[in-house]
């Protein structure tokens, strides 16, 4: 029997981190939470702690979001990933179990959780780019193949997704009706969202012109 771990990385999340978590425990077929506080100043690491099951990693500093989902990848040895961002809104167990049936069935490698009817604006941004979300189950192996994966800050996901997309991985796109996200502006105010949204975009262009780090084992 495959073992599964729902990692939630999380920086500034006090707001959304118990909904989401409430959502995965609801999901039997779930072996292990593991939230990963990426040097939050705020409440996030404490209220996760409230849940009994969940396992916080706390950092002290801000490391990124890629080198904290690896780190938290690094504490379970289970066959099946379930990445989860921890300001999701409107996530649900129906949702959840969604990502992770086509995996446990083999009917897939991976899957990629797609915002719709949540929010227009969140919605026409994954439309546009679908392999950006942090919402996706796969399997440990497409993690351990992947080399130099953490050279990125926030573009673990497109890694991983151009990772598959050279090795001809089944891949699935799952619907996630009525989900979406707080917004970088929402949480940081315009001016100092708008400056993290471009950091972010940055990071991802830098990473596409570095592609040629990501080897693939054979």
């Amino acid at each position: 029997m495959c073992s599964i771990a729902a990692i939630i990385p999380a920086y500034n999340e006090e707001k959304t981190i118990g909904s989401v978590i409430s959502a995965v425990k609801e999901v039997d077929l779930i072996d292990y939470i593991i939230v990963i506080s990426d040097g939050s100043n705020d409440n996030t690491a404490l209220i996760a702690g409230l849940y009994e099951g969940v396992e916080v990693i706390e950092l002290s500093d801000n490391i990124g979001k890629s080198k904290a989902l690896l780190k938290a990848v690094e504490m379970t040895k289970s066959d099946i990933l379930l990445f989860l961002d921890a300001d999701l809104i409107g996530i649900t167990s129906k949702h959840i179990t969604d990502l992770l049936l086509p995996i446990i069935c083999d009917d897939s490698d991976m899957t990629i959780g797609v915002f719709n009817n949540g929010r227009v604006i969140t919605d026409i941004a994954q439309m546009v780019t679908p392999y950006l979300s942090g919402q996706r189950a796969l399997k440990r192996k497409i993690i351990e193949d992947i080399a130099h994966i953490d050279i990125t800050r926030f573009g673990i996901e497109m890694a991983i997704t151009q990772y598959v997309s050279k090795s001809n991985i089944d891949v699935l796109e799952v619907i996630l009706d009525n989900v979406t996200h707080v917004m970088k502006e929402e949480k940081m105010g315009i001016v100092k969202g708008f400056r993290e949204r471009i950091k972010m975009y940055w990071d991802i262009i830098k990473f596409v012109s570095r592609k040629n780090l990501i080897n693939i084992d054979k």
